[in-house]
């Protein structure tokens, strides 16, 4: 990687600029970010990553359940093809076939490979790779260290990575792409801790900085990530927006404290025989889902604590009670330890005599950068994004177990592709224009003689998002979140920056905030356009699912929502996908 030092102003007002120079730029480094740049790595391509959080506790070590593919260890019937029609049925079909089939059929080459580099998975006693059942799969499929999967999926790509020397920056925040004629030349950034802006030139773009999910009050994301970086990355690059309206609310995020109000009490407290109930005590699950009760999908869990809450049977503080005191107290420290202490050090709460206080939490973005399935090529010449930055695979309800892998088969294909984009390319324009906009929006921010906070305007948005955007939508809530919206971009358009001794993160909240807005946008404006109710999405006044609407919505700053009607499954897996769903739960852990 070379690297090289300029000045943006000759007078010395400006910083210093570094300019830095790459094959690929791999945007985030999470684990989707580290399996692209390995990919890259061991091509022989020229890489750097960089990323805004301390790579090794990036997003994905918090992802706890496992990672799915049909190996057959446990239940030799399993088969790619059972395993895509899985994802697609519980999609509720708007996923798209052809991503579906990849990410099966490239599932077990994904697990060998972490097996390769040192993964310890959890194994059966002649060696093999245990798999368990998560909810709404046929079969045990699921592969899984614990319930430290992400986690030590993260730590085995650090360890592969750092073997292939892989440059790694994890201080850069990526503020615009640099684009040339519809191709991608590089990346505009700043130095989180001391502000320096960085110019990265580059042949290709991987985008993997997550989702949007930080957009609302409660959510499972920490503080400062997924907060719609990449929804306003790829689409100022000239990139569309897909299904943005689809999120999943996890149904168990907690309440207090309010820092971290959203952090997740694992299902596995449901799958051990935890209890639902509401304000008043009563054990709700037999209204909705009597057959399964609480170990019911997450989308109907949600719906149903969402409904006891605004129907007035509540806690005061708007949630509801989730109980495992009932259950052994040994029980509880063997199978529930993150559970436990997560309460112990959050609240001082004792699980095995108390219950714990919940609500759903925006907890995974199924929608994303509009993608292709053979490479997730975005239509911008050179621009990809994979992982939760993507969009595609999961549709109106993500399968437990999917999101750890679709981050390793397409961070493999990707980073492919990549390489050998860049190695046919014979000429490359950089538009000098691109980097001032960028340059120019930076300096306005740090020199800016607005009132206006990026923290209080990121709360204001968040609470928009929960009243008109949550659980369940409508009609007059959506149009009024958009009002609501409009009157806010006027007030960021007076956000100054404020650094301080401490480094740059007042500016980092800004740009942080801009994401965030323009993901609102596409939220709100395609969750108005699906007149539906299907999976996660939840219109009180079109409650019918509509055949007419199978398709995705894709959204643009230009173009606004264009809607897109999905192709049948392949004959591979139509029929299995179409086949009556097994909903027994017995043995079966939730998603």
């Amino acid at each position: 990687m070379n690297t090289i030092a300029a000045t943006t102003d000759t007078h010395g007002s400006a910083p210093t600029e570094r300019l830095l120079s790459t094959s690929v730029l791999v945007i985030g480094t999470g684990g989707a970010g580290l399996r692209a740049s390995i990919e890259l790595a061991e091509r022989g391509v020229q890489v750097l990553a960089v990323g805004k959080r301390r790579a090794h506790d990036a997003h994905t070590t918090l992802a706890a359940g496992g990672i799915n593919a049909a190996l057959g260890t446990v239940d030799p019937e399993d088969s790619w093809q059972q395993h895509a029609a899985d994802t697609l049925r519980e999609s509720y079909f708007l996923a798209d076939p052809a991503i579906v089939e990849v990410v099966a059929r490239g599932a077990a080459q994904g697990i060998e490979e972490l097996e390769c580099w040192g993964m310890p998975f959890a194994r059966e006693d002649d060696g093999r790779i245990s798999q368990r059942f998560f909810g709404a799969h046929k079969y045990r499929r699921t592969c899984y260290a614990g319930d430290y999967t992400g986690l030590e999926i993260q730590r085995t790509l650090m360890r592969r990575a750092a073997e292939l020397r892989v440059p790694i920056v994890d201080t850069i925040y990526i503020t615009r792409l640099l684009v040339s004629d519809g191709r991608v030349f590089g990346a505009y950034g700043f130095d989180i801790v001391d502000g320096t802006p960085v110019v990265i030139h580059a042949d290709a773009v991987i985008l993997a900085a997550g989702g949007h999910t930080r957009i609302w009050r409660n959510t499972s994301s920490r503080r400062d990530e997924n907060t719609g970086d990449s929804f306003r990355l790829a689409a100022l690059a000239g990139a569309r927006i897909r299904d943005a309206e689809l999120v999943q609310f996890h149904p168990s995020g907690i309440l207090e404290p309010a820092e971290a109000a959203g952090t997740l009490v694992s299902e596995a407290a449901r799958g051990e025989g935890g209890i639902l109930r509401n304000a008043l005590g009563e054990r709700y699950m037999e209204k909705y889902d009597p057959e399964r009760m609480e170990l019911s999908t997450r989308d109907r869990v949600a719906l149903a604590s969402y409904t006891e809450i605004t129907e007035g049977r509540g806690t005061t503080n708007g949630g509801v009670f989730l109980d495992v005191s009932h259950l052994p107290r040994e029980q509880i420290l063997a199978k529930l330890p993150r559970v436990y202490r997560t309460l112990i050090d959050l609240q001082m709460l004792d699980i095995t005599e108390d219950p714990i206080e919940i609500a759903p939490t925006a907890h995974y973005s199924m929608g994303g950068v509009w993608v292709r399935p053979e490479d997730h090529g975005t239509g911008v010449d050179g621009l990809y994004a994979i992982g939760e930055a993507s969009s595609g695979l999961h549709g109106a309800n993500r399968l437990g177990g999917n999101s750890l892998i679709e981050l390793l088969v397409y961070g493999r294909i990707t980073g492919a592709d990549a390489a050998g984009y860049v190695a046919g390319l014979t000429e490359i324009r950089r538009d000098p224009a691109a980097v001032a906009e960028a340059r120019a929006e930076m300096q306005g921010l740090l020199t800016g003689g607005g009132t206006e906070s990026p923290r209080r305007l990121q709360r204001a948005l968040r609470d928009l998002m929960t009243e008109h955007a949550g659980v369940v939508r409508s009609e007059a809530g959506l149009r009024a979140g958009l009002a609501k919206l409009d009157a806010l971009e006027a007030r960021v358009a007076q956000v100054t920056a404020h650094p301080d001794i401490a480094g740059f993160d007042d500016l980092a909240h800004a740009f942080d905030l801009y994401g965030s807005m323009l993901a609102a946008r596409a939220t709100l404006e395609c969750a108005l356009e699906r007149r539906e109710t299907r999976g996660c999405h939840n219109r009180s006044d079109f409650p019918e699912q509509s055949e007419e609407l199978r398709g995705n919505f894709v959204w643009s700053p230009s173009e606004g929502v264009v809607f897109e009607p999905l192709p049948e499954a392949p004959e591979a897996f139509r029929e299995l996908a179409y086949a009556d769903a097994d909903d027994s739960v017995a043995g079966k852990l939730v998603e």
